[in-house]
């Protein structure tokens, strides 16, 4: 297998501008929930196994035993007696581990487990104030020091409580968090807004949050105060030294390059998606899609991670991507996902499902080892052997943020409107939408990302007629289609081929995407990565460990180097291997890392003629 397709990493011309094109400000799709989708496929299915036996396990031992997440609750509940304990900002961790235990309950029913969630909601339930406040620093600590830095994290805990909130009632049918995420949401209501106080959240998540509440509850008061606090940005009052770090350097509206903080920008942008869509307000969508184009062509790495720096854990100028100082938060790698796949439901292109999908294949799935119990918060491009993942953080803000992503990953198959189903990612899976006042089943059969072929098989119990758009990956060269056995010849627009048809059961459509190996040349303009080359097939990004190329310092791709694949049973992967006359390179996928022995690393390698 052999193939070099060389690219400008950073400028790849499908990611045009809509500029250039009609943009409704209206979703031109809504995602199908998690829940309508099985996971049944080789590659993820065993990782969500895992996620269910270990992951939630090690998050809820570290929020419950090793730290003081839980504890801090139980004595703001006056259960036992004690002080606080911990980071400003460690409410949020527990939230996210109870949303990550939310979702899988949905598909792996664990009493015991909810059970413990259960104690757990109780102990947050009974900490909260008469007013609707909620936090255990200040509660535990100075309360008349509430809500005066704007930078303590208040109303990013509130968001996180808020998502779990809707996350354990959905699964389980319990209100309780709910109940108690709407007070304290109503707390925020009855402080702030149009003639009260005036705030500007230092880490951006409650705005996405209020967002999920107003589709929730169907209470506008939550869609109107996210707006509001995304309109207080870029006006002066932000009580920080450094409103570049925190995106607060102009009005939202008016922003049109990244900056900052990688983390609080993904989502803000993620929020100004929602809000766009809810309101149908044209201003958001034309700054969110210079910014996309900011991020996506200077400042985004081949993993799809963003954020180059360890000093503001974001960005700096562009270009800037160096590999081995490389931070590239997990945190933010999710984020790419959130606000990607917010776009390509405003927007029905799949330019931006093709970008959620390289962040979620490489730069968030490397944020957790294939064992699911170790972690990385930073994800470099190369390292010296000494960089290697760990059970927890003093700041958890990634492990809480991978163990409640991984269940999730059943919202980003599917979207449907009025008239088509929309097919984003290939995963094997059954799903069970609700479509045009009736219920259809998709049977996809893939062994994807390690091959291209894809069988897609309907039922429905009454024939249905529409359109089904099947995303054609911005890697993918060459491919074909056929339905019923037979061939179909398709045009390709906005990175989706769209078969229409009245189906009915027992229909089968056939895709096969060709899966070679690209041989990947960055945008000279990126200096670390002048005179380097990079391998990826599919959507993975391959890279060379020490453990199978004892001489990595040496090692170089060569325009003479043939490429062939083979099953890695060690580590359960398609490895690559490269051969000239002289050496021969082992590649594996760039997620896939530090699993073994220590060792070197790097995805950028020399590269000679």
């Amino acid at each position: 297998m052999r193939k070099r397709i060389v690219y400008l990493l950073l400028s790849i011309g499908l990611f045009s501008s809509c500029a250039q094109q009609d943009i409704s400000f209206t979703r031109k799709m809504e995602p199908v929930n998690f829940s309508q989708v099985t996971i049944t496929d080789r590659f993820w299915k065993p990782r969500l196994e895992t996620h269910a036996a270990t992951t939630l396990g090690v998050c809820i031992e570290q929020c419950e035993l090793a730290t003081n997440r839980v504890r801090n609750f139980a004595i703001a509940a006056k259960v036992i007696p004690g002080e606080f304990e911990g980071l400003v900002y460690d409410d949020s961790d527990l939230y996210k581990m109870i949303e990550g235990v939310s979702y899988s309950l949905t598909n792996h029913s664990n009493p015991a487990l909810e059970a413990k969630i259960d104690t757990i909601v109780d102990y947050i339930s009974k900490a909260q104030m008469e007013d609707g406040y909620l936090m255990t620093y200040y509660i535990l600590g100075d309360m008349n020091q509430r809500w005066t830095d704007m930078d303590k994290h208040e109303m990013y805990c509130c968001g996180h409580l808020i998502e779990a909130a809707i996350a354990y009632d959905d699964a389980t049918g319990k209100r309780k968090l709910l109940d108690v995420a709407i007070r304290f949401a109503n707390h925020l209501i009855d402080t702030f807004g149009p003639n009260k106080r005036v705030w500007v959240p230092g880490h951006q998540e409650i705005e996405l949050a209020l967002v999920k509440l107003y589709y929730k509850t169907h209470d506008s008061r939550y869609l109107d105060f996210s707006k509001w606090l995304l309109a207080q940005r870029g006006h002066g009052a932000g009580t920080w030294d450094s409103p570049d770090y925190h995106q607060d350097l102009l009005p939202v509206k008016e922003q049109r390059t990244i900056s900052g903080h990688a983390v609080r920008a993904m989502y803000m942008f993620t929020a100004m998606a929602d809000v766009a869509a809810a309101t149908n307000d044209r201003e958001y969508m034309v700054a969110l899609d210079s910014l996309w184009h900011d991020v996506v062509d200077r400042n985004m790495y081949l993993t799809g991670g963003i954020g180059s720096s360890r000093e503001n854990e974001g960005f700096t100028e562009d270009y800037d991507l160096p590999n081995d100082k490389a931070y590239c938060e997990t945190c933010a790698s999710v984020g790419m996902v959130l606000w990607n796949n917010r776009m390509n439901l405003l927007s029905g292109d799949a330019k931006y499902a093709d970008v959620l999908e390289r962040s979620m294949y490489n730069g968030a799935l490397a944020g957790i080892s294939l064992s699911g119990d170790k972690f990385f918060y930073v994800n470099p491009l190369e390292t010296d052997g000494t960089h290697h993942r760990k059970v927890w953080y003093r700041t958890a803000c990634c492990p809480s943020q991978i163990s409640r992503f991984l269940p999730s990953i059943g919202n980003y198959l599917y979207a449907k409107s009025d008239k088509n189903i929309w097919v984003n990612l290939y995963i094997g899976s059954t799903a069970r939408i609700n479509y045009q006042q009736d219920t259809i089943e998709i049977r996809q059969v893939t062994d994807y990302p390690w091959d291209g072929n894809v069988r897609f098989e309907i039922k429905t119990e009454k024939p249905f007629q529409s359109g089904i758009k099947f995303r054609i990956p911005e890697w993918c060269k060459q491919y074909s289609l056929s339905c019923n056995g037979q061939p179909q010849l398709v045009k390709k627009e906005l990175g989706y081929v769209t078969l229409e048809r009245d189906w009915k059961d027992g229909d089968v459509v056939e895709m096969n995407l060709d899966m070679e190996v690209e041989v990947v040349e960055a945008d000279p303009r990126v200096k670390e990565n002048v005179g380097k080359r990079a391998i990826q097939r599919g959507p993975l990004v391959y890279c060379l460990e020490q453990v199978d190329n004892p001489i990595i310092e040496k090692a170089f791709i060569t325009s003479e180097m043939s490429f062939t694949t083979a099953r890695n049973t060690d580590l359960g992967v398609v490895e690559i291997v490269g051969t000239t006359a002289d050496e021969t390179l082992n590649f594996i996928p760039y997620y896939a890392w530090d699993n073994r022995e220590p060792g070197k690393m790097k995805v950028w390698v020399n590269y000679k003629k």
